[in-house]
């Protein structure tokens, strides 16, 4: 290599030109998941506070967000429900109607824009249990990882005859993903995806999240005994090792900002997709620096995205998704 000034690394940074000709990663709307929360009701937009600028929609709103992604350019929605409490129970049972409000969701999005988009839909209980764990618990309050497994693999089943395309278990009991993917090839959804929430850590990020499912107030201690560790980094590719020879399509890491390292040593490992989650108290921190004039939102939004792919994601689940697409558009 040669040495300055024969070498001068800002002669390709001297104009806009030359810096959009040399850029090494370029963020698409193709590469944004729009996470969105559905509610009861038919015309409602609720607000989220603690998420300011997100809304939980009713299945009808859901479907014009779907139509706006369409015309934006993001190829996948996630859907999460706010489930009444009256629905909620011990054993999260109504994740296993075919009438609840995720599978209304799925099937009015497919109705309206059939694969002109797709629908990723979260696989846990925590938005059915009324303790707010993601699976069956016992009298000590242990989540118990078998019997929930069965749970998810009839909560996945009943997403799929909804009409999901990817399903995404977010859980982290072990053996899920081989369990849910026998399921699926032996009823008939051969092509359905599974995007694994293989590296999910038992973070500090979620807050926001729960009031929006509204769960915060139910949860009962908490999950650090199956979401991970946030020391752990080998026990992260062990994770994505398993849940890749079960069947998983494509893998997450979740918080994502604060796991990047994770995002890239699983891209470097295993060379298979990488989907990162930019989790709602990335996005609140985001929001709150705004609020009082230290960021502005444009060009974070766009920076933290381009981090994202610069650590290896092929995607970022993110609710900055329909505003990152426009700045992209424009």
């Amino acid at each position: 290599m040669t040495s300055y000034p024969l070498t001068r690394l800002r002669r390709t940074r001297s104009t806009a030109w030359s810096r959009a000709m040399h850029r090494e990663v370029l963020v698409t709307p193709a590469d944004l998941i729009w996470p969105l929360f559905v509610t009861e009701g038919s015309g409602v937009e609720d607000p989220i506070t603690s998420l300011p600028g997100v809304s939980r929609w009713s299945v009808d709103g859901i479907v014009a967000r779907a139509k706006e992604a369409v015309a934006l350019g993001i190829p996948c929605l996630a859907l999460f429900p706010n489930t009444q409490a009256d629905r909620r129970s011990e054993d999260g049972k109504e994740a296993l109607n075919p009438d609840n409000l995720m599978c209304r969701a799925i099937r009015a999005i497919k109705d309206a824009c059939g694969d002109d988009i797709g629908v990723l839909t979260d696989v846990a209980l925590d938005p059915y249990t009324s303790h707010g764990q993601d699976g069956l618990i016992d009298d000590a309050g242990y989540v118990l990882n078998d019997a929930t497994v069965e749970a998810l693999v009839g909560q996945s089943l009943n997403q799929a005859a909804a009409g999901a395309d990817i399903i995404a278990p977010s859980d982290m009991m072990d053996g899920r993903i081989g369990a849910i993917r026998e399921a699926l090839e032996g009823h008939g959804h051969i092509n359905v995806q599974i995007m694994s929430y293989a590296a999910k850590y038992a973070s500090a990020f979620y807050g926001p999240f729960r009031d929006a499912v509204g769960s915060r107030g139910l949860l009962k201690g908490d999950k650090k005994t199956y979401q991970m560790d946030p020391g752990n980094a080998e026990e992260a590719l062990r994770e994505v090792e398993l849940d890749l020879a079960e069947g998983a399509d494509s893998v997450m890491v979740k918080p994502g900002l604060p796991y990047l390292d994770i995002a890239c040593r699983v891209k470097e490992t295993f060379g298979v997709p990488v989907f990162a989650y930019q989790v709602s108290g990335e996005y609140a921190m985001i929001e709150a620096a705004v609020a009082v004039g230290a960021a502005d939102r444009d060009a974070m939004v766009l920076e933290t995205l381009v981090a994202f792919k610069r650590a290896g994601c092929s995607g970022v689940l993110t609710y900055h998704a329909a505003h990152a697409a426009r700045l992209m558009g424009a």
